[in-house]
């Protein structure tokens, strides 16, 4: 009898082992194909640069004005007429400010009042949090009394801490504050707005660059100067007109206070100023990436109004 179960049983296994050899394997899943790399893929770049430009519109009274509008003026660069991208009225831009005093011994007279009114300048100015500033004092050589900071105490401790003595080098200064501290001022910002106050003679017997080298500098830096002439001569002076092309050059405007005490005056006017322009951008027709210098000439409709901005940029090269 057990006999018989155990045939059987056998009988069984034998008969589905046979069943499952018939039925027909599952093919494996297909291999997709291997993508091939082209030997010599096309990359296309383009690379576009917006020319900004700050610009500061007054009346016949030198009294700002406040109402434009892109169709109120044309941008031309090297004599051809750019669209207008984009265009704004500014009056709240992130403040980079470079102070620059000349301490030589041509302004030992007026230095006092020079660090007065540079220190009311900082203290109206600077916001904590938002705006920076340094302070550069310039004789023989500049010399950075103090990096950028929105501290105003140590500002107008910088400054009070000055003394004059020795010959003047304008331009080293402009130079060096551009180069060391405005032009490579560390990533990331928003768009700022960097200015440089320059209290000075104009007199330069000391520097190594001249005076295109200064400019170049700062207009490559985005840099606009207010200069303040500490003459007092009554004429324009030769420091003076040198004060003067600097600062129109770069989209600025240059004083020449009669008294040491109408300084203050000046700065106030500098800082109203900065809080009143307009700001706007157009992609250069010119699309050569060849380092040159281009052009710029913002006019307005209306005749009687006058524009002050930059008369140019340096193209970014290859």
């Amino acid at each position: 009898m057990i006999k018989n179960v155990l045939a059987a049983i056998l009988l069984f296994c034998a008969l589905s082992g046979l069943l499952l050899a018939q039925e027909p394997k599952p093919n494996p899943p297909a291999t997709p194909p291997v993508p091939q790399t082209p030997t010599n893929p096309e990359i296309i770049k383009s690379r576009v640069e917006l020319v900004n430009v700050l610009m500061t519109v007054t009346d016949k009274r030198n009294h700002l004005v406040i109402n434009m509008t892109r169709d109120d003026f044309h941008v031309f660069e090297d004599g051809k007429l750019q669209t207008v991208n984009y265009f704004s009225r500014e009056t709240d831009l992130p403040l980079r400010i470079a102070i620059l005093i000349d301490t030589s011994n041509s302004v030992r007279e007026r230095l006092r009042f020079e660090q007065e009114a540079a220190t009311d300048f900082l203290n109206t100015t600077i916001r904590r949090g938002k705006d920076q500033a340094f302070v550069v004092g310039f004789d023989i050589e500049p010399q950075l009394v103090q990096d950028y900071t929105d501290n105003t105490e140590a500002l107008a401790n910088a400054i009070h801490g000055l003394k004059a003595g020795g010959v003047t080098s304008l331009y080293d200064a402009i130079f060096f504050s551009c180069k060391e501290k405005l032009y490579y001022f560390p990533p990331p910002e928003p768009y700022l707005r960097r200015v440089m106050i320059v209290i000075s003679d104009g007199q330069d017997n000391q520097s190594e660059h001249t005076r295109e080298d200064a400019l170049a500098m700062a207009q490559r830096s985005e840099v606009t100067i207010f200069a303040i002439s500490t003459n007092r001569s009554g004429t324009e002076m030769r420091g003076d007109k040198v004060l003067r092309y600097l600062a129109e050059k770069t989209g600025g405007r240059a004083f020449f206070p009669f008294e040491a005490s109408d300084l203050a005056e000046n700065f106030q006017e500098i800082v109203h100023e900065l809080r009143s322009q307009y700001s706007l951008a157009y992609v250069s027709t010119n699309n050569s990436h060849d380092g040159t210098f281009r052009n710029i000439l913002v006019q307005p409709l209306d005749k009687s109004l006058h524009i002050r901005a930059k008369t140019g940029y340096f193209a970014p090269s290859q």
